[in-house]
């Protein structure tokens, strides 16, 4: 290594040039590339080593490249050679001095390194950074005659930089969060500034969010970048320039991660490694939610609760908006409307609901009322100020408010003691709204850009900064200042914490939603990819405002609206002041028994959506999914997504939610099926795809041999889609669900509150087919003793043979005892004469000849055992 070294650091040094904007033009002017503070990365004039990469050098500015993992690349540039305060708001601490060794090499046209498994490689003239696979396959590269671009002084306010990529023409893009339009971002351009975009369209640009990571695919291959920089960022995928991509700040380090799959579900855990994984929510938040701005006065929540539970509508959570407040201050109750909120907290913790209070970021400005939220933010210096020192006033709900500077942690730790009285009165969970910050007196709807913030900790050296750096990181700080506060208040009980405005890593600390959305069929169609790249995007734990925000649903609008939200990880019903009420009866008892069937379902499939929400928990992949996580190369031509399935997801890796894509229509359409086996989730019987088995198993041996790259990973490359033969024609009481041929799928009875123990046993729905397997994860729902063991469980496998099925039960791991006492195998695609045996014995099975399935009852063990069901 030591020699290795030194041979890059002989290097000879290069005379400059300049590069000028149009694409593989020089200029011989070295002059050009510092005037008007202007300045791109040039020709190299130095290399050294690094214990994990290599640093680069050409007349004024240095380029490093680390290798955190072998699939994990930090990329940083500085224009001027000196480099930014290596600290993060989103990257775990020690991720990103974590280190790999790599085997470097230098020739005449190039530096880099090798990890196990890429080939790195920063070309001389001019510096030029190439990440290939080890097999030479290009996964990124810099765009010719296109290098990094500064604009402006490097002062401690930073200046604008740019980064070009060679965007190839079979490259797609997802991510940023919950950006509105389609789900691939490829010739859009998107903006990260967190803004209240009331009323936001499917072109409106920025809107609450800023996510700076995205995944892209080509040729089969997957790879993410993380662009870890607060300030005001965009990204352009080929709207600007037709072969290229591009993303910048307007000001802070340029500091990117580039993370490597070659599987999309890869690059997402390795999101969720740098970044953060969701903390595993409390399994009241699976449940239904009601809400609407607002139930008052307390009598109209009574009201709701009551009918929910008349009505016999599962639901767990009620939620509280402003209204609920003294004059919409938060930390207040209104002493009128909500006399007495103690008793109805109790009350409807009776009724089994858990209730969720809006408390937004801004403080009334009060002094001398005895506001004690504005007197002890005054009293311990703790709100945000202007340039002159005085503190920032601006407009929101309550009139003149004032805001806490969190990017505090002593005003972090202050916020959290404000709730002390509300989770001493019982109250599950709080939201954080109008946190962008959303500010009514401003022109920009936010802070000014010249507003002070004082930093300290995470890393970072303490001193202050404008709001320009802050504004991005501004609602996740203070949905983190929530979080942190709870859990203190209450150590052993899960933080439920909803906020609206966000940023990478703040999913650390809270779920989302997609803002103020609109009860129109374009935004419920929107719904889909917004909820689906915000699942990419770290925000696994997210929903949209069922029935729309503004405006009033149409019957069976809201009705279709309900039953997608039933697979979505969140599903709150929540309308504006403003708009018709939007309950679940609103349109009479046809449209509220079609509503009633999909929230039962959502409840039926509990066991399921809970064990997905712990892999989350672990792993940072998303309930919902986009068919592409699942099936990489499923669709034609390796494109990842089929166009004709945009409106499709898949609801963990076993359940395929198909309604068409113009949701309006009754156009008949053909769902896209990628794989080989699929059932009917409604009615159990097996799908026919109008494709044998022979000919599914030529296609999938074909395309698995076509590259290297798609051997290593041929178990996902499924290929095969859905025969046009099926064709469904769209129905307001229908929406296609279908369970993959493989499947194993925990349910239990119905209860109507996730408090409620459910009756009877665990069925275990058993759907034959490749890799047969499922499991089951359990604990009390929401303390955090299951860090310590207290949870359950169990693997589940499934083989298919000529005469039957044989379905193997698992042994228990961990202490957390199940509340069955039994197990109900529910075996698809049966016949009526086979017999079950379990330990050597036979057993009681019943046949039901409309689902085609077997039933068969054995009790729980908590060694496991096998079932055998054979017509033998």
């Amino acid at each position: 290594m030591h020699a290795e070294k030194k041979d890059m650091q002989k290097l000879g040094v290069i005379s400059k040039t300049v590069l000028v904007a149009l694409i593989g033009v020089q200029a011989a002017s070295a002059g050009a590339q510092k005037a008007d503070g202007f300045s791109r990365l040039g020709n190299m004039t130095s290399a050294s080593s690094l214990p994990n990469g290599v640093e680069v050098h050409d007349s004024a500015g240095a380029m490093r490249v680390e290798a955190l993992r072998d699939d994990v690349l930090r990329v940083r540039i500085t224009p001027d050679g000196v480099w930014q305060e290596d600290a993060s708001w989103a990257v775990l601490p020690g991720r990103s001095k974590e280190e790999v060794a790599v085997k470097p090499f230098a020739d005449s046209d190039a530096v880099g390194f090798d990890t196990k498994s890429l080939h790195v490689v920063v070309e001389r003239n001019p510096m030029r950074l190439v990440v290939k696979d080890r097999l030479g396959n290009i996964i990124s590269e810099d765009a010719v005659g296109r290098p990094a671009q500064f604009t402006g002084a490097r002062d401690t306010q930073g200046g604008e930089f740019r980064v070009w990529k060679t965007m190839r023409g079979d490259e797609h893009f997802f991510g940023l969060g919950d950006k509105a339009g389609p789900l691939d971002r490829r010739n859009e351009a998107f903006t990260d500034w967190n803004t209240d975009a009331f009323l936001f369209q499917e072109s409106t640009d920025p809107i609450y969010k800023s996510i700076p990571f995205f995944l892209a695919e080509s040729g089969g291959r997957y790879y993410g970048i993380y662009l870890d920089n607060t300030w005001r960022a965009s990204f352009d995928f080929g709207k600007e320039v037709r072969d290229a991509y591009s993303f910048g700040s307007d000001g802070g380090p340029l500091d990117y991660y580039m993370m490597y799959g070659p599987g999309p579900k890869q690059v997402v855990e390795t999101y969720a490694w740098l970044t953060g994984p969701s903390p595993l929510p409390p399994l009241w938040s699976l449940g239904y939610q009601q809400s609407r701005y607002s139930y008052a006065p307390q009598s109209k929540l009574r009201e709701v609760a009551q009918r929910l539970r008349d009505d016999k509508i599962p639901a767990d959570v009620l939620w509280l908006d402003i209204d609920y407040q003294d004059r919409n201050r938060p930390f207040t109750i209104d002493p009128v409307g909500f006399a007495n909120m103690a008793n109805l907290v109790a009350d409807m913790k009776a009724m089994r609901f858990h209730m969720v209070a809006i408390t937004d970021l801004h403080i009334a400005m009060a002094p001398n009322q005895g506001y004690s939220p504005y007197d002890t933010g005054l009293a311990g210096d703790h709100f945000v100020k202007n340039p002159d020192g005085s503190t920032y006033v601006g407009m929101s709900w309550p009139g003149k408010v004032v805001f806490p500077d969190f990017t505090r942690e002593s005003t972090r730790a202050w916020w959290g003691t404000q709730y002390k009285s509300f989770v001493d009165l019982g109250l599950a969970g709080f939201w954080n709204d109008m946190n962008e910050p959303s500010i009514r007196n401003e022109a920009t709807k936010t802070m000014p850009l010249d507003v002070v913030h004082r930093i300290d900790g995470d890393g970072f050296a303490p001193r202050t900064a404008t709001h320009r750096e802050v504004h991005n990181i501004f609602g996740a700080e203070n949905a983190r200042a929530t979080f942190e506060g709870v859990l203190r208040l209450n150590p052993n009980e899960r933080p439920y914490v909803m906020t609206r405005a966000a940023f990478a890593g703040g999913q650390r600390y809270s779920v989302t939603w997609t803002g103020d959305n609109s009860s129109t069929w374009n935004h419920l169609r929107m719904t889909t990819s917004m909820l689906l790249n915000l699942g990419l995007s770290g925000y696994a734990f997210c929903g949209a405002d069922v029935g729309g925000h503004v405006g009033s649903p149409q019957p069976d609008l809201l009705t279709k609206w309900l039953e997608m939200a039933a697979f979505q990880p969140i599903d709150r019903n929540h309308a504006a002041k403003s708009s018709n009420p939007q309950e679940v009866w609103i349109n009479g008892p046809e449209k509220e028994a079609i509503a009633r069937t999909f929230i039962e379902a959502r409840y039926r499939l509990l066991p399921y959506s809970y064990t997905l929400a712990e892999e989350t928990s672990r792993t940072g992949l998303p309930m919902m999914r986009p068919l592409f996580l699942e099936f990489p190369y499923a669709a034609s031509n390796n494109h990842p997504i089929d166009l004709d399935s945009t409106g499709e997801w898949m609801w963990g890796p076993d359940l395929l939610i198909a309604p068409p894509a113009y949701l309006e229509t009754a156009n008949k359409y053909s769902p896209t099926l990628p794989g080989s086996v699929w059932y009917d989730f409604w009615t159990g019987l097996r799908v026919q795809t109008g494709r044998s088995l022979s000919a599914i198993a030529a296609d999938a041996s074909e395309f698995s041999a076509s590259t290297e790259t798609n051997k290593a990973i041929e178990h996902l490359t499924e290929r095969p889609r859905t025969a046009s033969a099926l064709k469904l024609t769209p129905k307001v009481d229908e929406l296609p669900v279908y369970v993959r041929g493989g499947a194993i799928i925990p349910m239990e009875a119905l209860v109507q509150s996730t408090d409620d123990v459910p009756k009877g046993p665990l069925e275990l729905h058993v759907y034959p087919g490749p890799d047969c397997q499922g499991s089951l994860y359990s604990d009390d729902g929401h303390t955090l003793n299951y860090r310590n063991g207290e949870y359950l469980r169990v693997a589940y496998t499934c083989t298919a043979h000529e005469d039957g099925v044989d379905v193997r039960i698992g042994a228990r791991e961990g202490r957390f005892l199940p509340w069955w006492s039994q197990i109900e195998l529910v075996v698809f695609n049966a016949q009526p004469d086979w017999k079950a045996v379990w330990n050597g014995k036979r057993i009681p099975a019943s046949f039901d000849a409309a689902a085609r399935a077997l039933h068969v009852v054995i009790p729980e063990e908590a060694d496991g055992n096998t079932v055998f069901l054979t017509a033998k």
